[in-house]
């Protein structure tokens, strides 16, 4: 009887344990399910109250120039006495601009004061010859363009209202988090306003811009929300919903909105001066890669951005020299191209700023006065080189090398005072080939020195292969443009 009763009680004990065990395990559950809907919002309609007002939809109209002696054909035959009656009838068909025609386009955008300044997409509006903004309540003004910047695709309109307009305010979009939640309101497809919410799917998105710093969200935008805004639970603007990424022309999920730190910076230019007013560091520039960080000493990483170029602007002035890697502006450690980019076109015009760059293996502080950028007058067109044969083979880099003689001079049509050593052809299957290098290309510079011949050329392979070296950094030249590479000399 004992044993039996104290077998008993172990499986009472069991039992209980079991129980208590399962009790506690859905307990925890239970409150993690309850911290989930805490922080899932129940509804986003407070929300869409308080910031509708100031969402607004925006229509364009633009002119279509015809030919004013252009007839119906096949109408009337040409001289007939009812000639003059169709053409009339054709005019007045087609509003009475004779032959032009009206096309309208669709888009969003959102009020940043109460004296009635608008934010959009600069393609909503770009070309327009009348722009109307339609109100939440349903009210329509004529709008003008205030400024546009084409880099960010943003835009300021002024509409002139009779009473204050109800306005929202830029959010600090660095504080979005991937997950956090999102609202997008617009036009959609011209529906008219609508919203939609999602989360912020990813940051710091590129598309095609320099000054591209795009939120990805998978709240839904469709044609007609471009322009409009992205708001954050606490109604602040952190976006504006510019792109998709759509093989149907419709939302999967894959919008893109321009980040409001950007956005609030081009916009107080467009306002204050009807421009955009971005820094101009005056150098051509690359990013760095792993061979070419390790073939430069003073460098411990792939990063900063090395100058392949320096004109006549700020850089040059302040003794910036070919093959100076900047690692540090105004303070910012540069992290490539894009980044040396973007902090230079945000610092302010006529600023002097320290550029720390590396050169001969130590860090160089130098003072830069910032220019005004302009970019039309820095685009250069890209001129393809002309392929020559050339005798001499080095078969471990797989190109072929030349001097630089006056016929193969002026058959790449290259500057009367540029010197190095020509490529005439490159092996398709070597690293060179897989850098870029291409037959035509004039190596200027070989291991970090000026090299006028084959015979310097291989002087500065032999030395970087006697420091120890596995890669050799080139300066090339193409079309007038320089880039640095780096080649694998020995394994």
């Amino acid at each position: 009887m004992n044993s039996i009763a104290l077998s008993k009680r172990k499986d009472f004990a069991v039992y209980r344990a079991t129980w208590v065990f399962v009790a506690a395990l859905c307990l925890l559950i239970l409150q993690a399910l309850q911290a989930t809907a805490q922080m899932l919002p129940n509804t986003f309609a407070d929300l869409a109250d308080e910031i509708s007002p100031s969402v607004v939809n925006i229509t364009t109209t633009t002119v279509i120039a015809g030919r004013a002696d252009q007839m119906p054909r096949g109408i009337v035959p040409k001289g007939s006495p009812f000639e003059e009656f169709f053409r009339e009838f054709e005019d007045r068909r087609r509003g009475g601009n004779g032959g032009a025609s009206r096309s309208s386009a669709l888009g969003s955008g959102f009020v940043i004061s109460a004296d009635g300044f608008i934010v959009t997409n600069n393609h909503v509006i770009e070309g327009a010859d009348e722009i109307e903004v339609e109100f939440f309540s349903g009210e329509r003004l004529a709008a003008k363009v205030i400024g546009t910047d084409k880099n960010t695709d943003i835009a300021v309109l002024k509409v002139t209202s009779d009473a204050p307009l109800p306005f929202v305010s830029f959010g600090d979009s660095d504080t979005a988090r991937v997950g956090d939640w999102v609202v997008a309101m617009g036009n959609p497809l011209g529906q008219g306003f609508s919203v939609s919410a999602g989360i912020v799917s990813a940051r710091n998105r590129a598309l095609s811009g320099i000054y591209d710093d795009y939120i990805q969200t998978d709240a839904a935008i469709n044609r007609g929300n471009s322009g409009g805004p992205l708001f954050n639970l606490d109604g602040e603007v952190v976006g504006v919903n510019t792109a998709i990424l759509s093989p149907n022309g419709g939302s999967i999920g894959i919008g893109f909105s321009m980040a409001s730190n950007v956005v609030s910076r081009v916009v107080d230019q467009l306002t204050e001066y009807g421009e955009i007013r971005r820094g101009w560091l005056g150098v051509r520039i690359q990013d760095v890669d792993e061979d070419i960080a390790e073939s430069i000493d003073g460098l411990d990483r792939a990063a900063g951005a090395v100058v392949t170029g320096v004109p006549e602007g700020p850089s040059k002035d302040a003794g910036i020299l070919q093959g100076d890697v900047i690692v540090i502006f105004d303070g910012h450690e540069v992290e490539d191209v894009r980044d040396l980019v973007q902090t230079v076109g945000n610092t302010e015009v006529g600023k002097a700023v320290d550029v720390v760059v590396v050169r001969d293996g130590a860090q160089v502080t130098l003072s830069v006065t910032l220019g005004l950028r302009d970019d039309e007058k820095l685009a250069r067109a890209d001129e393809p080189a002309v392929n020559e044969d050339a005798p001499k083979d080095y078969e471990d880099l797989g190109i072929t090398l030349s001097n630089l003689t006056d016929e193969i001079r002026e058959g790449l049509d290259l500057a009367v005072g540029l010197e190095g050593v020509v490529v005439v052809d490159v092996v398709e299957t070597s690293e060179a080939f897989e850098k870029g290098l291409k037959s035509g290309d004039v190596i200027v510079e070989a291991g970090q020195e000026k090299v006028t011949s084959l015979a310097e050329f291989e002087e500065q392979v032999s030395a970087t292969i006697e420091s120890g070296r596995k890669t050799m950094l080139l300066l090339v030249r193409r079309g007038g443009d320089p880039r640095f590479l780096a080649l694998t000399v020995q394994q």
